[in-house]
């Protein structure tokens, strides 16, 4: 099928079912610092070659030809805008429907920061759902040089990168959001939406209002996680720190190796396997059991608290202060720090098999 006959039965398709599509614009930017803004739609990073970050756009929705494309620093970075020119958006993305509220300062921007000196008065109050008068969105693919700082800042849909070398922010405010093969720094900042990470090389930061997080295979100096409500889950992880928060959620970790971990969940369970021995090992829960399983030759000095629940340990210890919720002593040489806090509910240390 010759190409262009192809792009056109793709667009009468989607038109049929009441959108339709534009044809691909192409931008190129350039810079030490790239921000890109988008209010609805799918975003995909991958790698590009040459210097400059390019930006391929496909605009659809009825009203797709009113959306304009702003280009020009902006502080210290580089950035492209998609301008929506409506304060009531429809997505019409199959299977979504949910509404989402943000504001848009006049230049396009959203997301990031509001400095002291502005006003968030000052920033249109913009809604997004599978309702609205106007109806537009934009995909992005983006293509990133190899070491370049980018970050993308999208409203609603969907945000990805893969196998992409460089220093990455990506924020959405109501948008699942994942990262696959990725080498550099990493930040994951999502309003509400699930947040998984696959074969990261770099620090990683992911922070989500609401919307499980899954890790798996972070190799870096630091992982941090952080999410109000949701599960996190962290598998095969290779950091010097780790350090997990969940407001309320489950906290599983396996198969990882870390100096420091600090684990800290309002209201869930906390189950961590290591497959090393960490010089810091802090579990704060508020109400939920917790569970560790350690290396044999795991050594520490202890200190366990729990409100109401038992305490078992699988290790020989001597214990200077032992009872039904409280136990303070060494494990070993005591070289390590064990702390173990719960508001509710039992402790278990294990000894890993070898």
């Amino acid at each position: 099928m010759p190409r262009m006959f192809g792009l056109w039965l793709a667009g009468a398709a989607l038109a049929g079912a009441g959108t339709s599509v534009m044809a691909q614009e192409r931008h190129e930017i350039s810079g030490t610092r790239i921000a890109i803004y988008n209010l609805a739609g799918q975003v995909t990073l991958e790698p590009g070659s040459g210097s400059a970050v390019v930006v391929q756009i496909t605009r659809g929705g009825r009203d797709a030809g009113d959306l304009t494309v702003e280009r020009g620093a902006i502080g210290a970075r580089e950035t492209l805008r998609i301008i929506y020119p409506a304060d009531d958006i429809r997505y019409p993305a199959p299977g979504w429907s949910s509404g989402t509220e943000i504001r848009v300062r006049d230049d396009g921007t959203f997301g990031d920061q509001w400095s002291r000196r502005e006003s968030r008065s000052a920033a249109r109050r913009v809604r997004i759902s599978g309702r609205g008068d106007f109806e537009a969105f934009a995909d992005l693919r983006i293509g990133v040089p190899q070491g370049q700082q980018v970050e993308v800042y999208l409203a609603v849909g969907k945000l990805s990168a893969t196998n992409v070398r460089g220093d990455l922010r990506l924020d959405a405010a109501s948008a699942d959001v994942s990262a696959t093969g990725t080498v550099g720094p990493l930040a994951v900042d999502v309003g509400s939406g699930e947040v998984t990470v696959r074969d990261v090389q770099g620090d990683v930061n992911l922070d989500t209002g609401s919307g499980d997080v899954d890790a798996t295979n972070v190799r870096g100096d630091l992982l941090r996680i952080d999410t109000g409500s949701g599960s996190a889950t962290v598998s095969q992880a290779q950091t010097r720190v780790m350090n997990i928060d969940t407001g309320s959620g489950r906290i599983e970790v396996s198969g990882a190796t870390a100096e420091e971990v600090r684990l800290d969940t309002g209201s869930g369970s906390v189950r961590c396997e290591l497959a090393s021995n960490p010089t810091t090992l802090d579990v704060d829960t508020g109400s939920g059991s917790v569970t560790l399983t350690l290396p044999p030759t795991y050594s520490a000095t202890v200190v366990i608290e729990t409100g109401s629940g038992g305490i078992d340990v699988d290790f020989p210890v001597e214990a200077r202060r032992f009872g039904s919720e409280h136990l303070t002593g060494r494990i070993g040489d005591g070289r390590g720090t064990l702390r173990v806090d719960t508001g509710s509910g039992s402790v278990r240390i294990l000894r890993r098999a070898s």
